[in-house]
């Protein structure tokens, strides 16, 4: 099947397109639902999805509330220049009017007032109590919903405090890793024992680490390489365990942290290499990790950032990205590509069919092709287009 149109959004395979004009039905029964001619009705609709009460299964989701932002901003903009013109109506009328008609106006006011008005020493003693009662509660209310207010303010400036604290503290944590790169002498008494693996019936000694990483490889034996994207904050280690859950709350030193670290997938192998790497990181709201790896959903910035530099602590790698698309974790009864299970190709057959369905995939063509036997590296990372939603970048070593 070739790629298939749907509101101005491409999909390359059966699966896609038909997810797709199901939400296209679902999202025109919203917008029926909802007054969209009215600010109020845009924001019900939008505070609905932000919400998750609506869910999509494709990117259109996302397009819809892209959409309603921009309608909402739109309608408060022109409301605001509503009142601006009865603002300055209602002052030229004033400007306008002479000294004896103010004065006139001013005392047919005081008029209205003195026929209408009474002091509270008018009313019998029964209504005045129960007036200073309601005085008195409303009062107690003005001054409850000020302190509500003043204690959000500060929920949100606390929040915002201890945000900036914890994005400030874990950059200079990852500077801290980076400024170990290279060095040498600073853990000199601990020695490398060289590695002997069996391998196909064969003995494999495993490579020298490479001085560059020897430090922070002593520092932490889950080290496994680096991986580097001009442009963004991906300049990071990545560590290897044997379950893909530790490195999601743990940092470099061990520590529980929620920012977690990337990580290789426990299945892959660095030496012997996998015929795929892949490497996974949390989308973090700050940019870090790999919150920025979306960057790559706009082709203007795939043509910039061509390259991914990722070293394993036996060699240096250069990788050329091929494919870009949004997938999801799906469930283990589910037939359909599952991107995070190519980790060996069992034949060429099996690699071209994956290279064949990630093809199809990917948001845009970059016209780079692997053939069996190159050596790949895939990039992954939560999306939340849809429930369990991945962004996936995926790249062959050329150097």
């Amino acid at each position: 099947m070739g790629t298939q149109m749907v509101s101005g959004r491409q999909f390359r395979n059966a699966a896609d397109y038909e997810a797709a004009l199901k939400d296209a039905e679902y999202i025109d029964a919203l917008k029926k639902r909802y007054d969209l001619n009215t600010a109020e009705g845009v924001a019900s609709l939008l505070q609905d999805l932000r919400s998750g009460k609506y869910r999509f299964r494709t990117i259109l989701g996302q397009d819809l509330k892209e959409e309603l932002e921009e309608l909402l901003a739109q309608k408060k903009k022109e409301a605001a220049a509503d009142i601006g013109k009865k603002g300055k109506r209602g002052g030229t009328s004033k400007s306008k009017a002479g000294p004896g008609k103010q004065m006139t106006a001013d005392k047919r006011q005081r008029g209205k007032s003195a026929g209408s008005g009474k002091k509270l020493e008018d009313y019998d003693a029964d209504m005045q109590k129960s007036i200073l009662r309601e005085l008195k509660k409303q009062e107690r209310i003005r001054r409850l919903v000020i302190l509500l207010c003043l204690c959000v303010a500060g929920g949100c400036f606390g929040y915002l405090g201890i945000y900036s604290y914890q994005t400030s503290r874990l950059d200079a944590y990852a500077d801290a890793q980076r400024k170990l790169v290279g060095t040498t002498g600073i853990v000199a008494d601990q020695t490398l024992e060289t590695v002997v693996i069996h391998y196909d019936n064969q003995e494999l000694i495993v490579p020298d680490v490479l001085e560059d990483y020897k430090t922070l490889y002593t520092l932490n034996r889950n080290l496994i390489g680096w991986v580097k994207i001009d442009d963004t904050y991906i300049d990071y280690p990545v560590l290897q365990t044997t379950n893909n859950e530790y490195y999601l709350d743990h940092n470099f030193d061990q520590e529980q942290d929620k920012n977690g670290s990337i990580f290789l997938d426990k299945d892959g192998s660095i030496f012997p290499r996998s015929d795929n790497l892949i490497i996974y990181g949390h989308h973090m709201r700050s940019g870090r990790m790999f919150g920025q790896l979306n960057k790559y959903s706009s082709e203007s910035f795939y043509n910039d950032h061509k390259y991914i530099q990722f070293d394993t602590i036996y060699e240096k790698g250069t990788y050329e990205i091929m494919y870009v698309f949004r997938s999801k974790i799906y469930e283990e009864s589910e037939i359909v590509f599952k991107y995070y299970q190519f980790i060996n190709a069992a034949s060429e057959m099996e690699f071209d069919s994956n290279m064949r369905e990630m093809a199809a995939m990917s948001l845009y063509d970059t016209g780079v092709t692997a053939q069996y036997g190159d050596e790949l590296l895939t990039l992954s990372t939560c999306d939340y287009y849809t429930d369990y939603g991945r962004f996936v970048v995926v790249a062959k070593r050329i150097y």
